[in-house]
Order: structure tokens, then sequence, then C-alpha cells
């Protein structure tokens, strides 16, 4: 797994603005009119309009002038804002020192936002906060970025060499042929890789499409002027003519949709544990108890995010058996107690789980945990099954509220779960996740056919 630090940047820089905008306001704003949610509206609105505008997005070959261009979108927001905390909170008042204020605290942003434009550069410079970066086969662009990352270290690219099928090469930064390209990726800890797409043919495209989506490694497509491009891709400027074309990331490889998802995770999942489980469980010990010996919970050891292993948890539904572990519950499945049948039916079996959703291994909404037994046996019949690795499991998933639960008959029983569980990873949104929730629980009070 790698661990990219860049991606902190951006919070520490929120954290700074934050503290510049709580200070210079108490300072310099008028007494009277400092209240608790003054700063919290301020607070609040400053983050979501910098989300909105992508403020904190600049990039290692962002210039000044993308930077003066969000500083002013943001600030503009900002203001807009200001002033309507009064217009909609305080009846309109105008207050003498609003104009002084936001014009401090216009410049001590500007100017923290430029010194650390300047101070990363500089660091940067030195040797600090690079990205390893590997050319797959090069034309004359790709000549020219590498001479852009070799002259300019203030980028912060570490240039290491290129891979080529072509026959003698007797380059200094020549690293050997593609039989080669992706054993070295790993063992070198690669944070970028360019590919030639006009040397390349879409065989190959697709093979280092697929490694790097795995492998959590940013690929960049410098592009074929011949070709059109799909919206898989957005264009990138490294100078005035050097364009590339960035492989789009996936929706959770945004860091504030892991805490956005995170956050609600964990208050869902609380709220279900105080006011659901808290009278449920006495209940379903004494119902599982009367009916057949053993515990209340059934622990499983499940497949979750890249595959690490984890306790899963259960209500207990069965008999205890030796094949629990092993075998999948079929329709009419003599080791399915009668209240288990119900807690199946109605997937309350499967509310012990919100304890592995605090505990941090499993998400409310995601794809099904599999059991290693089975997910090696999936991998066999699903070419892309290992993908639905790169998020948690959930509880529930677009592919149970769609249908596909229960017993694996088929092949392609399999293969659609997986079709819908990659569907979901590369199509996520937070409404997704609440449309799938809803449905859920509708299931719960209907019963699923397929669940037993």
């Amino acid at each position: 797994m790698k661990h990219r630090y860049s991606k902190y940047i951006p919070f520490i820089f929120l954290i700074i603005d934050v503290f510049i905008i709580n200070t210079v306001v108490f300072f310099i704003f008028e007494k009277k009119h400092q209240t608790g949610f003054f700063f919290l509206f301020l607070n609040i609105f400053w983050v979501i309009s910098s989300i909105i505008s992508s403020y904190y997005k600049l990039y290692r070959y962002s210039n000044i002038f993308r930077l003066l261009g969000l500083f002013i979108a943001q600030i503009l927001f900002f203001t807009l804002g200001f002033f309507a905390f009064f217009g909609i909170f305080k009846e309109g008042i105008i207050v003498n020192t609003q104009f002084e204020t936001l014009l401090l605290l216009g410049s001590t942003l500007l100017a923290r936002k430029t010194l650390s434009f300047y101070a990363l550069k500089v660091y940067r410079a030195k040797g600090n906060n690079y990205r390893k970066v590997v050319f797959y086969e090069k034309d004359s662009t790709a000549k020219k970025m590498i001479h852009l990352f070799t002259t300019k270290k203030e980028l912060g690219y570490h240039f290491l060499g290129f891979f080529t099928n072509k026959p003698n090469q007797n380059f200094n930064d020549y690293l050997g042929d593609e039989a080669y390209l992706y054993q070295y990726i790993i063992q070198n800890n690669i944070d970028e890789v360019y590919a030639t797409q006009s040397q390349l043919n879409k065989n190959q495209i697709k093979k280092i499409t697929k490694f790097t989506s795995y492998h959590n490694i940013q690929l960049k497509l410098i592009p074929n002027t011949k070709e059109f491009y799909s919206k898989k891709v957005q264009e990138e400027y490294y100078d005035d003519t050097l364009k590339v074309f960035a492989v789009k990331k996936l929706p959770f490889d945004h860091h504030e949709n892991r805490i956005l998802k995170r956050c609600f995770d964990v208050t869902f999942s609380f709220l279900v544990l105080v006011f659901v489980l808290s009278w449920l469980v006495p209940i379903l010990w004494i119902l599982v108890k009367i009916e057949s010996k053993g515990p209340l919970f059934f622990k499983q050891e499940r497949e979750g995010l890249n595959g690490q292993k984890f306790v899963c948890y259960k209500f207990r539904s069965m008999k205890i058996n030796k094949e629990a572990n092993t075998t999948h519950a079929s329709k009419n499945d003599m080791r399915v107690t009668k209240i288990g049948a119900f807690m199946r039916k109605t997937s309350i079996d499967e509310l012990p789980q919100f304890l592995n959703v605090l505990q941090g291994h499993m998400s409310v909404v995601g794809p099904r945990p599999h059991m290693e037994t089975l997910s090696n046996q999936y991998q066999k019949d699903v070419e892309n099954y290992m993908e639905r690795h790169a998020v948690k499991p959930g509880i529930t998933g677009l592919a149970q509220v769609s249908g596909y639960r229960g017993e694996i008959i088929k092949k392609s029983d399999i293969k659609n779960r997986i079709r819908l569980d990659i569907f979901y990873i590369e199509n996520w949104s937070f409404l997704l996740d609440i449309k799938i929730i809803i449905k859920t629980i509708f299931n719960v009070f209907k019963g699923d056919e397929n669940a037993y």
C-alpha cells in the first residue's frame, strides 16, 4: 500500500486558514457581533465554499496565475457569505469594521497562500516531497517532459528512467523492456507512470491502466493528437505546450470522500447501536438460546480492504456445525434455526456488523465481504474480482439491493455481483449510499426471497 503524504497538505493549509479567519475576526471585528454562532457560520461557510471552488486543489505544475484565480473566486464567494450572515441573521445591519475585516482577511490569506506556494517549491527543489516517475516508451513530447522534470527541480518530480521494447538502447536512463516494467514499478515504489500513447497499442494501454489502478499508482497518458479521448481522462498542462491526459481518479481516491463516508459510517452506526441493538440484543439472546445451544454472536474471518483479514460479526442463525466457515447457506438448509430463518429473511443477522464499522473494518455501504476460500474461487471465475478490495466491504451494497444476494448457484450470479460492486466503486456518491440504505430498510420490512 503506497503512502503519499502530499494529500495532507491541503488539510494543513485549511487548518491554518481557519485559524487566520478566527483570529482576525476576533481581534478586528466589533465585539458585540462576535457570537459563537457567527464563528461557526464563518468556519463552515469557508470549508464548504473552498470545496465548491476547489480552492486547495493546487498541483505541482500549477502556476501563480491559477493560484490567483482560485484566490479571487474563493474570497468573492466568502465575502458574499460574510455579508449574507448579517442580511439573514442580523436583519441587514451594517457594521463599521466589516470592510476593514475583509480587507485584512483577504491580504493575510493571500500572503499565506503565496508564501506557501513558493515555500513548497523551494522545499521540493531541495529534494523533498518528490514523486518518483518513469516513462513507458517516449516520443518528442515525452523527451520535453523529461527535460522539464530534470531541469525544474521545484516541480518535485524525480525522473528515474524509461522503458521501451525497442532494441539497442544505449541511454543512461534506459531501465528495460515491458517485461521488467511492472516488477520495477512495485520494487521501487513508483508514484507516477507516463505512458506515450503514440508508441503503445491498445492492449498495452489497457494492461498498464489496469495495473496502475489496482496498485494505486497515478497513470498519465502522453496523448496521440490523432485520436479522440474519453471522459475518463482530463487534460493537464505542465508548460504552455506540454499537455498530458491524467486518468481520472475514482471517487474514493479523493481523501475528502473517504472522510465524508467515514464520518457518516460512524454517526449512523452509533445511532443503530444506541437505538436498535441496545434493546434488540437481549431479546434475540433469549430467543436464540431457547431454540439452540451456542453463543448469540457468530464470528467469521472475512477479507476486507486490500484483502486484509478481519473478524466479521453476525447474530448466529444456524445450529453449531462444522461447515459454517466453508459452506454458504442454501435453500431449506437444515442448519438454519427458525429464529435464524427470520433473521436472515429480514437481514437482522447482519446488524452486529455495525460494530465492525465502528472498528474501521467495514462501511455501512460497500461490496459484501467474502471468506478467503470463496474469494480464491471467485477470482478464477471473474477477471476483475480483486478490484472490489479497493474499498471497505459493506453491511449492504448495490448488488444486494439489486437482487443479487444469497446462494451462488451459477457463474453469472457472482459475475453480476462483481459488476455492480465495481460500478459502485467507480460511480460512488453520498446520495448513492443514501439510496442503497433506504432500499435496504425497505427490504427489511418486505423480506428478500433470496435471503435464506
